[in-house]
């Protein structure tokens, strides 16, 4: 079943501010590694590989991942270290050492910056351009945008996250809506005819608004605005760019519009988290939400009463003709500065991010979403007949992600903390509010530098 655990999934302000942190001390400890490698990939010789995957059936995924690179390259011996969080796996790159990872998977796209123009991890450019491999036609545009910083490509995507519309489909016939909502304004009248009051609450709400609820990230809303989040010079730019505008309003209409902030927030209190089995999609508490792919997987898992739909989020209205596209995101592999066997590591990275066979293999097992346009292709790959919309997702070329800074995630952090007092009405003049929250990042942005 898909899954994601929700230290990685949920990106909170404390986990994004602590990466950054910690990562923030690698600038000084480690340099950054040019084409240089000079270690022999053709000697038997032994990499270590650390990642964060803990389960057990995700451990035994790159177990098997590990055991076909090892049966197609017998000269070199893969070293597993798993349930590594991005922590343990920042300390031992400042530390080096032949314990140290000569490979690293993390969940946390946002801290690709930090990665990049720490030296932490080694350009891979020099790596792909002679093994004859072009990112930009290997990998799907998010992920080959998510995975470098400033022309600096440290990582590379290993499988990925799409973001769609889930909904109650037994509850969408109740209500006389014959098929899932294309556009912004589909989506709210359908998200209101959904809703069924119950005294001052709700029987069943249409969908979840709150920033606070399971997934509803600005960035999630703002994705299929199209954002541009910096200019060519660095700088914010989300008090210029009218998409954050329009996904700001878009998202305070429908908390107006299902209710008010406050009897939102006293209805969500009452329900299951986002990680049970009484998260309130799977109870039909809430007849629509945003999520991911490993979603279908846990709500299958709980056997719910009603019939699950899957689709892509609606666009707004004047961006019809894009529907189809999402948020993506997911987990990025690298070689580490300090490495010694940098060529061999190489030999490992490229086999798990670019091999068609193994990315799908690995897919099939970890039921996440391949990383290659290759492998969203593969005739190879297993998946319930709902999956394919998150595989299209990927493959979108007008799917979006979140760019990478110099200091991680806190951006978006700025952004989201800036949304919880907008949506609240703590913060009522919208365009003051986005040029106050861009001040902000530029401020944080130049002491990160």
């Amino acid at each position: 079943m898909p899954s994601r655990t929700p230290a990685v999934a949920r990106k909170t302000a404390f986990a994004l501010t602590a990466a950054a942190s910690s990562l923030a001390l690698l600038t000084a400890c480690t340099g950054q590694s040019s084409s240089g490698a000079d270690d022999d990939a053709s000697a038997n010789t032994t990499i270590n590989f650390w990642h964060g995957w803990s389960s057990a059936s995700e451990v035994a995924a790159v177990k098997s991942l590990v055991a076909d690179f090892e049966k197609a390259h017998p000269n070199i011996h893969v070293n597993v270290v798993g349930n590594m969080t991005d922590d343990k796996v920042n300390q031992a790159l400042r530390g080096g050492g032949d314990k140290a990872p000569d490979v690293i998977s993390s969940f946390t796209t946002n801290n690709v910056g930090k990665f990049c123009s720490s030296g932490a991890l080694i350009d891979l450019n020099p790596f792909f351009k002679k093994a004859g491999i072009d990112p930009e036609t290997t990998f799907p545009k998010a992920m080959n945008e998510y995975t470098q910083f400033d022309g600096n490509r440290c990582t590379a995507p290993l499988l990925g996250d799409a973001y769609g519309l889930y909904y109650n489909k037994t509850a969408f016939k109740k209500a006389g809506i014959t098929s899932p909502p294309k556009t912004w304004s589909e989506f709210r009248a359908d998200a209101k005819k959904l809703t069924i009051a119950k005294g001052d609450s709700y029987q069943q709400l249409g969908f979840m608004p709150d920033y606070h609820g399971w997934e509803t990230t600005t960035e999630h809303y703002a994705a299929q605005f199209s954002p541009r989040y910096f200019s060519s010079d660095g700088t914010s730019d989300i008090a210029k760019d009218p998409a954050f505008t329009q996904a700001f309003t878009l998202q305070k209409n429908l908390v107006d519009d299902l209710g008010g902030f406050q009897k939102l927030e006293k209805y969500r209190a009452t329900l299951g988290d986002e990680w049970g089995d009484k998260h309130p999609f799977h109870t039909g508490q809430v007849a629509m939400q945003l999520d991911g792919e490993w979603r279908l997987g846990m709500a299958l898992a709980t056997k719910p009463k009603f019939d699950i739909g899957v689709a892509p989020l609606p666009v707004p209205d004047d961006r019809a003709a894009q529907y189809g596209k999402g948020y993506i995101t997911g987990t990025i592999a690298g070689i580490a500065s300090t490495s010694k066997k940098q060529n061999a590591a190489w030999e490992f990275v490229k086999y798990i991010t670019t091999d068609t066979d193994a990315v799908v293999n690995f897919s099939n097992a970890i039921h996440n979403v391949p990383s290659t346009l290759a492998a969203l292709k593969s005739p190879k790959l297993k998946y319930d007949p709902r999956f394919k919309t998150f595989l299209d997702i990927a493959a979108n070329p007008d799917s979006t992600t979140s760019p990478a800074s110099i200091n991680g995630g806190v951006y978006l952090t700025t952004i989201q903390n800036f949304g919880y007092d907008y949506e609240s009405g703590k913060a009522k003049d919208l365009k003051a509010g986005l040029a106050a929250t861009a001040k902000q990042i530029d401020t944080d942005i130049a002491q990160a530098k």
